[in-house]
């Protein structure tokens, strides 16, 4: 069974790079990201995975399974690629750059309106894993999202995830998307700077930079999504997020191979199912911490309720995320989306039984 949700591309116009803690990860951007096992220079069938911001907790699974050593296992030489946002995963993904993204299910519902068919062939998530923060001085004035009327507020780009749930939320909430500005701020640094500074007023953004922002009390959260149960409040159900997500063509051409990429992750969401946010974060690579392993694992310890135990979509995900979509983005919104084509469970099925 396959179905549809696809979200994000377009303008990218001017995102300020450096994705949270990912200085080390982007500076990757043509290299392999493994320090430990599996790297893009092993033996093994090649395959190049871009994804929206390697150091990004929501992304976690994609290194995590590097580092476990469990796309060796399977004969694969998997490269991992990061990108600042998911917005520009999703374009390496349709321009061909690479054969896989991981990033936002959304983007596949996306892509479908405007003629590309792309799928989630394992989910990693069952929530966006996203927080609204509000900087100190906006604190009194934003106290849910039908004050976003004539702020600023930060996404990691346009066109992004973040760009979208921002949008669902004023408009469910009464604001108009022309209402409130979007700033194309990135996440960690560019973000933290952005809220400190008063460039935003708030803004949508994951761990670790949301950690970091509590630590520097730098802001405060307006609304948590990085459970189901906040998913549940702010979506009205639950919104499966991060993914591996393929062109439909490759997967059927290449079914092999995205076999064992989804058993790999599978093997790596159960295996995060049964370890310690400070067990996880020990096997990632130092530089994620940025020095302060605590807080790192904290970060990891409030995003893992967001992620699934085994790759499978879970039930009316891509019904919410074509709700959420369908709220502001007039391409979508008169258009009829196969959902059953924005994700298949062929490969999670064989993976887990």
């Amino acid at each position: 069974m396959r179905k549809s949700t696809r979200l994000a591309a377009s303008a990218a116009a001017g995102l300020l790079a450096l994705s949270s803690l990912t200085a080390c990860a982007n500076d990757a951007a043509s290299s392999t990201a493994d320090t430990g096992s599996g790297g893009g220079g092993g033996k093994g069938e090649h395959v190049k995975i871009m994804v929206g911001g390697l150091d990004k907790v929501i992304y976690l699974p994609a290194m995590l399974t590097q580092r476990l050593g469990y796309f060796t296992s399977e004969g694969l030489n998997v490269e991992l690629l990061s990108e600042p946002a998911g917005v520009q995963a999703e374009t390496a993904l349709v321009s061909g750059q690479v054969q896989g993204a991981v990033g936002f299910y959304d983007h596949t519902l996306d892509l479908q309106v405007k003629g590309k068919s792309v799928e989630s062939v394992v989910q990693f998530s069952q929530a966006p894993g996203e927080v609204e923060v509000v900087s100190n001085k906006a604190a009194g004035t934003i106290t849910s999202p039908k004050d976003f009327k004539g702020k600023k507020l930060g996404i990691t780009g346009l066109g992004s995830s973040t760009d979208f749930l921002t949008k669902y939320l004023a408009v469910k909430n009464g604001v108009s998307v022309s209402e409130f500005t979007p700033v194309a701020v990135g996440a960690g640094p560019t973000f933290i700077s952005a809220l400190q500074q008063g460039a935003i007023d708030g803004g949508m953004t994951t761990d670790p930079t949301v950690a970091t922002i509590l630590d520097k009390k730098a802001g405060k959260i307006l609304l948590d999504m990085r459970t189901p149960e906040g998913s549940q409040q702010a979506l009205g159900g639950p919104y499966p997020s991060s993914s591996l997500y393929m062109q439909t063509d490759w997967v059927n051409s290449h079914k092999e191979t995205v076999q064992k990429l989804v058993n790999a992750l599978v093997r790596t969401l159960k295996w995060m199912s049964t370890h310690s946010a400070s067990e996880i974060a020990a096997k990632m690579p130092a530089d994620y911490s940025q020095g302060n392993k605590t807080l790192y694992a904290e970060a990891i310890k409030s995003t893992l309720p967001m992620f699934t135990k085994d790759g499978v979509m879970p039930a009316d995900g891509p019904q919410t995320v074509e709700k959420v979509l369908k709220a502001f983005n007039p391409n979508i919104k008169n258009a009829n989306v196969d959902l059953d084509k924005t994700y298949t469970t062929e490969f999670v099925e064989k993976a887990t039984g």
